[in-house]
C-alpha cells in the first residue's frame, strides 16, 4: 500500500531540482509511482502537431511530475515547510504539522 501524505489542492515548496525554493499547488497525486504534479512547477515545452488542415501547431508547456521525496507540505497555520505526522482520534486519522503540532 502507498501511503502518501501529500493531497491535492496542498501548497507545497520545491526542496530540491532546478525549481528549489519555489512554493505551489498541488495540481495531481500519482500513487503508484509516488508522485505529484506541482502548478507552475517542473514545466516543460511540449510541441503539438496541428489536429486540422488550416490549423497551426505550437509549442505549449506543460507541467511534469516530480517524486514526492523532492517536495515538502507547507503547514497552513504556521507558513513553515514541514514534515507531516498522523494522529487517530475517536478511530479518525488525521494529519498534523511536525513544527506546530496544528492539525491540516
Amino acid at each position: 500500500m502507498n501511503n502518501i501524505s501529500i493531497k491535492k489542492n496542498d501548497t507545497v515548496k520545491i526542496i530540491s531540482g532546478k525549481d528549489k525554493g519555489k512554493t505551489g499547488k498541488v495540481l495531481k497525486v500519482i500513487p503508484l509511482s509516488k508522485r505529484a504534479v506541482v502548478e507552475g512547477i517542473n514545466l516543460y515545452k511540449k510541441h503539438v502537431r496541428p489536429k486540422t488542415e488550416n490549423e497551426k501547431g505550437q509549442v505549449i508547456t506543460v507541467p511534469r511530475s516530480l517524486h514526492i521525496s523532492n517536495i515538502q507540505l507547507v503547514c497552513p497555520s504556521c507558513g513553515k515547510p514541514t514534515r507531516i505526522g498522523y494522529t487517530i482520534e475517536s478511530k479518525i486519522k488525521t494529519r498534523i504539522c511536525k513544527k506546530c503540532k496544528s492539525r491540516i
